[in-house]
């Protein structure tokens, strides 16, 4: 099988992980980007579609195709933001998505990046895990033939890919020195693995619809 896949966020430390992935695999045909600044990249399989405002996604439908999975991994840092901004740029941008992703097509494999320590009660302090929780329930009711969660800890950047937050960068330079030890922690995943869990989730039903590091360098490793 040949599948057709739609990106968000790739210019992002993990979006980018997930394209570089998706561009290696033999069993994607095509990526489409959906960013809003080019990824100054070049690929045969490459598609990009630029959009400013993604609550208005509705208005590229025609350059969208119809996917068969939809990695949503553009995400924002609550830092400085109140809840409504927050909630603005986080669960409102992902209902206009994946309403239109439904529209085109419910068999599709919808797949979320949030974060450990989601909140899917909505009612904790902290103001991005109820955000985030509350953009989780939405998804996952949606009807979707298969959506997951993927709240990823600490990921390992891999193949070049830096992180667009400096102070990560940071910490990563100070940490590359034990990057092979820290990759064989079950707790910890990298860029690769969370691209290459995506990937497998297409064809093969993971467990659960909510993923840690550890489900997610699992799923990485399903051989078909």
């Amino acid at each position: 099988m040949k599948y057709q896949v739609l990106i968000t966020g790739s210019t992002g430390m993990v979006g980018k992980g997930v394209l570089l992935e998706c561009l290696d695999d033999s069993s994607i045909s095509e990526v489409i980007l959906l960013n809003r600044s080019q990824s100054g990249m070049n690929h045969p399989k490459l598609r990009e579609v630029l959009l400013k405002d993604f609550c208005e996604v509705s208005t590229v439908r025609a350059s969208l195709g119809k996917p068969d999975a939809c990695f949503h991994c553009m995400g924002v840092s609550s830092l400085g933001l109140d809840e409504e901004q927050y909630s603005r740029l986080t669960y409102d941008v992902s209902l206009s998505l994946a309403d239109l992703m439904y529209d085109l097509n419910p068999g599709m494999v919808f797949i979320y990046v949030s974060g450990t320590g989601t909140d899917t009660s909505e009612k904790g302090r902290s103001m991005w895990a109820r955000v985030k929780g509350r953009t989780e329930n939405y998804l996952l009711a949606k009807g979707f033939k298969k959506a997951y969660m993927f709240r990823p800890g600490l990921i390992i950047p891999e193949k070049g890919i830096k992180s667009r937050t400096g102070w990560y960068n940071a910490a990563y330079i100070v940490l590359r020195p034990v990057f092979p030890v820290l990759k064989m922690l079950s707790g910890i995943t990298t860029t690769s693995r969370v691209g290459r869990a995506m990937i497998n989730s297409i064809s093969r039903d993971l467990p659960s619809p909510y993923l840690e590091n550890r489900d997610i360098n699992h799923a990485a490793k399903l051989v078909f």
